[in-house]
C-alpha cells in the first residue's frame, strides 16, 4: 500500500503556524546532500487531477531556502508544473546550487515522484542591503471596495477570527470581480483576501513567510481565469451527471452557489467548461 511520506510524520507543532505544519520538510541527508521531502501528506483538491499546486511551489521554494544564508531573499522565481502530483506518494525536492555568489545566489529546484519531475522551478536570491545606498521602489495602491469586502455579512464571522480558527492552513474571502459587465475578459479583474490561519513561528522568520506566500498564490488562478471567461472550471459539471463523491459534490455545490451569488449566474445556467483540472 502506498505511503503518503516517506517518514512517520511527527506530532503538529504548537509553536508553528498551520501552515508551517503543512509545509514542513525533512531532509533526506542518508540519501544524499539537499534532498527534501514533504514531512506531512499533501492535498489532493476535490475534483482536480493531482495535489495543490502551491505544496509544490511553496516547498520547492522551502528547500531552496534550507540551502541559502539567512540573510538571503528570493526575489525571482520561475516555475513550471510539468505533471499532475499524486498525494498518495512522498515528493523528493533535488535541489541543485546553480550559483554562489556574494549577491547573489541561484537554485534550481525539482520535484520527482516515481522517478520523473512533476514541477520544477530556478529561483534567485539577493543579499538583503546590497541594493546601495540609494534605492528605488514601488507598489500598487490599495483598490478600491477592498477593505469593505471584510467587513462581515449577517452571520457571518470577523476576518480575522476567521484566520485564527476553523479548518485548512490559510482563508480566504472573495472580494468580486471588477467590470464584470465587460465583454473583454482583460478588462476584468478577481479579487481576494488572503490569509495565513494563527500567526507565524518567529522562529520561522522571513522564510516562513515567504513559504506561506508561495502556497497560497496558486489559490486562485484557474479560478480568475473562468471568472473572466465565464468557464465552469471544475472535472464534475455543475450541469448533468457526476461520478464524484459525495464530499466532492457537496464541495462543488457549495462554490456553484457562492458563484451564483457574486457573478449571478443562474441555477441550472450551461457554461463552456476548462479543462485544466
Amino acid at each position: 500500500m502506498p505511503r503518503t511520506t516517506l517518514v512517520k510524520p511527527p506530532p503538529l507543532d504548537p509553536s508553528k503556524s498551520p501552515i508551517e505544519n503543512v509545509l514542513d520538510l525533512t531532509a533526506l541527508v542518508d540519501i544524499g546532500p539537499d534532498i527534501f521531502t514533504n514531512t506531512r501528506p499533501l492535498w489532493h483538491p476535490p475534483g482536480a487531477r493531482g495535489i495543490y499546486g502551491g505544496a509544490a511551489i511553496a516547498q520547492c521554494l522551502a528547500a531552496a531556502q534550507l540551502t541559502i544564508p539567512h540573510h538571503f531573499v528570493i526575489h525571482s522565481m520561475h516555475c513550471y508544473f510539468v505533471l499532475a502530483g499524486d498525494a498518495s506518494i512522498p515528493i523528493l525536492y533535488h535541489v541543485e546550487r546553480v550559483r554562489e555568489g556574494k549577491s547573489f545566489m541561484t537554485r534550481t529546484v525539482q520535484a520527482r515522484q516515481r522517478g520523473k519531475c512533476i514541477f520544477t522551478t530556478t529561483a534567485s536570491f539577493v543579499r538583503e542591503g546590497s541594493g546601495g545606498e540609494k534605492t528605488v521602489s514601488h507598489e500598487w495602491g490599495m483598490p478600491g471596495g477592498a477593505t469593505e469586502a471584510l467587513e462581515r455579512e449577517e452571520g457571518e464571522r470577523p476576518f480575522e477570527e476567521e484566520a485564527e480558527q476553523g479548518e485548512g492552513p490559510f482563508v480566504s474571502r472573495r472580494i468580486g470581480t471588477s467590470n464584470n459587465e465587460s465583454r473583454n475578459p482583460h478588462e476584468k479583474k478577481a479579487r481576494q483576501w488572503i490569509k495565513a490561519r494563527g500567526r507565524v513561528s518567529p522562529q520561522g522568520g522571513h522564510q516562513a513567510h515567504l513559504s506561506a506566500l508561495a502556497y497560497m498564490s496558486d489559490s486562485y488562478f484557474i479560478g480568475t481565469v473562468s471568472r473572466v471567461h465565464n468557464l465552469w472550471r471544475f472535472a464534475a459539471p455543475k450541469n448533468g451527471p457526476s461520478k464524484g463523491t459525495a464530499i466532492d459534490m457537496k464541495h462543488l455545490e457549495d462554490i456553484a452557489a457562492l458563484e451564483e451569488k457574486e457573478n449571478g449566474h443562474r441555477a441550472g445556467e450551461t457554461r463552456p467548461q476548462i479543462g485544466m483540472m
